[in-house]
This record gives structure tokens, sequence and C-alpha cells, in this order.
């Protein structure tokens, strides 16, 4: 019987698009209405998400537009964006939301490539979790006389193979956030 990692690396996988899901609502200096994807506002009781509650529109590269289905969600929306750690206030006009992207300033750039490394560090940590995982779990399989001595070494010299492959990934992902952040 051979040692399957199969699980393992979907895991991994899954934690790399976590990351990359998580980079995606950092704001770049270009509006994207996946910057407002972690804001929720109360609809009828529930914490619903901006894009459940209205329609938002990028009409160009710095401006996000935001109109509430319902008129009387705007003061909720606007309240919602307000206490987030968005840093921009949105300008309500009685029918619709308006948030304008200023541009980046250097500091504020440097401030989200260390909070790209640091989430990049977070996601090795996992990985390096996960490989552990693997790693006990092989050995569990060989105590049980599931796996020969040699399997076991095999599946652990697989499980580290596979845990660079994706703690390269990782790193990948970061540099390519990184020069995104860096080039506007």
């Amino acid at each position: 019987m051979k040692f399957d990692v199969k699980p393992y690396e979907q895991k991994m996988q899954k934690t790399i698009e976590v990351l990359e899901g998580e980079f995606a609502t950092i704001r770049v200096g270009r509006a994207s209405a996946r910057v407002l994807d972690k804001i929720t506002v109360p609809y009828y009781g529930v914490p619903t998400g901006i894009e459940g509650v209205a329609t938002v529109k990028a009409p160009d590269a710095r401006t996000l537009v935001i109109q509430p289905w319902e008129t009387s969600l705007l003061k909720e929306i606007e309240k919602a964006i307000a206490a987030s750690d968005l840093g921009i206030m949105p300008q309500n006009d009685g029918k619709m939301l308006r948030l304008n992207f200023p541009p980046l300033t250097e500091e504020r750039r440097k401030e989200f490539t260390k909070k790209t490394a640091k989430m990049g560090e977070e996601a090795k940590v996992a990985i390096r979790n996960l490989r552990r995982d693997a790693n006990e779990d092989s050995k569990k399989q060989k105590k049980d006389s599931l796996l020969t001595e040699d399997e076991q070494k095999e599946a652990e010299k697989n499980i580290q193979d596979l845990t660079d492959k994706m703690i390269k990934k990782v790193d990948e992902v970061v540099a390519k956030k990184d020069k995104e952040i860096m080039e506007f």
C-alpha cells in the first residue's frame, strides 16, 4: 500500500486559495468591489455582505459606486464602511454612496507589503502544520503495519516535496501581490 498525499495536497491548495482571497480584499490603489467583501450590514437582523444588498460598480479606476436596493440601507452601509479598516469615508448623495480611492502613499504601500508578508507567513505555518499531520499519519500507518519502512520513508519524502512546492507557491502569490501594491 502507498501513502496517499492527495488529501493533504488539497488542504494545502485550499490554504493558498484562502490567502489569495484575503489578498483580493487588500486595496492597491485601483477600485475593486472585492475590498468590500468583509464588510457586512444588518439586513432584517441578519449580517449581510454589501453585494447582497446593493449594486456595486466601478465607473473608473479610482471610484466605486454603491447603490442599495432599498434606500433605507444607505445609512447602514455608510456606517459599516466608515467603521471598517478601509480608510475611506463614503460620500452619500441620498441615493447612492461613492467611494473615491486616493492613490496610495509610499508609506501605505510598505504597510500593505508588511501585511502581505505576515499573511504569507501564516499560510506557510498552516502548510507546515499539514505536513506535520501527514507525517504523523504515515507513522501511524507504519505502526499499524499498513506501510512498510520503505513506504513510510517514501511518504515522508513525498510529503516534504509537496510542502516545498506549496511554500514556493505561497512565496509566488505574496511576490505577485507585493508587485501589484508597489506598481501604482
